[in-house]
């Protein structure tokens, strides 16, 4: 359950098949603005961070370690309802079932959720390590995937892949 006065914080990473200017990825990266833009408009968002700004890059600038391939979105919603709606009944959806296209099937655990206190913007550098904790610790209050939230409930009916791999 979600503690009053917190928002929902989420780093979800991966790692592009190919540099962001290949034709490889070009589909997913002219569609990034208009998935971004519709997100900062859903009911519930309250902070994304942001790349440079430049049409079509996204936060792909916000890649991980040297690689400009491994990629990071860090957003933070008012709930995890929120976050559901837009995952899962936007046109967010159609690129969600098509991530193998353009990511790599990553062995380590990819994407982390936590509470933030409200006004708080997490960092990166924050999120890898809510990110590393629960792939040391498994889910917990500190850092949980979709199946630790009991709220979660599109997840359970639209995710396209087993929780187990979550």
């Amino acid at each position: 359950m979600q503690p009053v006065g917190t928002y929902l914080a989420e780093l979800n990473i991966g790692r592009l098949v190919a540099p962001t200017d290949d034709p490889r990825v070009a589909e997913f990266m002219g569609a990034l603005d208009r998935i971004n833009g519709m997100g900062k408009r859903m009911p519930g968002f309250v902070w994304m961070m942001e790349g440079s700004g430049e049409p079509g890059t996204g936060n792909t600038e916000n890649n991980i370690g040297d690689d400009p391939q491994f990629v990071a979105n860090l957003t933070v919603w008012e709930d995890v309802q929120s976050l559901e709606h837009f995952v899962f009944n936007t046109v967010h959806k159609q690129f969600y079932d098509r991530r193998a296209e353009w990511f790599e099937l990553m062995v380590d655990q990819h994407f982390v959720m936590w509470f933030v206190e409200d006004g708080h913007k997490p960092t990166l550098a924050e999120a890898m390590e809510r990110l590393a904790y629960k792939q040391e610790h498994g889910d917990s209050d500190q850092a949980f995937g979709w199946s630790y939230i009991k709220e979660a409930t599109l997840f359970r009916e639209k995710s396209c892949r087993p929780i187990a791999a979550e």
